[in-house]
């Protein structure tokens, strides 16, 4: 059986330009992106809020899910669209992508957890830019943070209930799990 061709970065950006539904790329590998619930949207959507008020005035700004993150590895570049991130220092404006996140916030669902805690988790501590990981559960109020230490290796901390704060000195603000789950009602679906 023949394998399929790769698609190009030039090809996959351009066609993301068009595409009604986002995908994310693989060295030259093109995914289909799944949709999300209402709960997983909300918990985004709150992140980004929050971030947005913390961090008004400053000089990083959040990006929502429909920015992709280029990533640039030995076995071949990926482009993926973390729920949230945020950028200090951005690529131009015209570009369809940011490739320097210093934190980004992934909101993990039963269909995503695996592909985010193992290859996306794996991929994003890579980025010489990143300073903090986020991955917020869905079903309950806790949040996973991988920080960058000063040696360059990731510490993990974990926040749980709606007091927890999680402090994010790196960009001058924190975020509060009382604000990331405002509105999520953790009765069985």
């Amino acid at each position: 059986m023949k394998l399929p061709e790769a698609i190009s970065i030039e090809d996959y950006l351009e066609g993301e330009l068009i595409s009604e539904i986002k995908h994310e790329y693989v060295a030259g590998a093109v995914y289909a992106m799944a949709g999300a619930k209402n709960r997983h949207n909300i918990l985004g959507s709150n992140c980004l809020g929050a971030l947005f008020v913390g961090l008004r005035g400053k000089p990083c700004r959040p990006f929502n899910s429909d920015t992709k993150v280029r990533i640039d590895l030995p076995d071949g570049t990926r482009f993926y669209y973390p729920d949230v991130s945020v950028i200090c220092e951005g690529n131009d404006d015209d570009e369809s992508f940011q490739e320097r996140p210093v934190v980004l916030i992934e909101v993990l669902s039963k269909s995503t957890r695996r592909i985010d805690l193992g290859e996306k988790c794996q991929t994003y501590l890579t980025l010489p830019s990143l300073k903090v990981l986020l991955f917020v559960e869905m079903d309950f109020p806790a949040v996973r943070c991988y920080r960058r230490k000063s040696d360059g290796a990731f510490s993990q901390e974990l926040s749980e209930g709606l007091d927890a704060v999680i402090d994010l000195p790196e960009i001058g603000t924190a975020l509060a799990l009382t604000d990331i789950y405002e509105d999520v009602s953790f009765a069985s679906d």
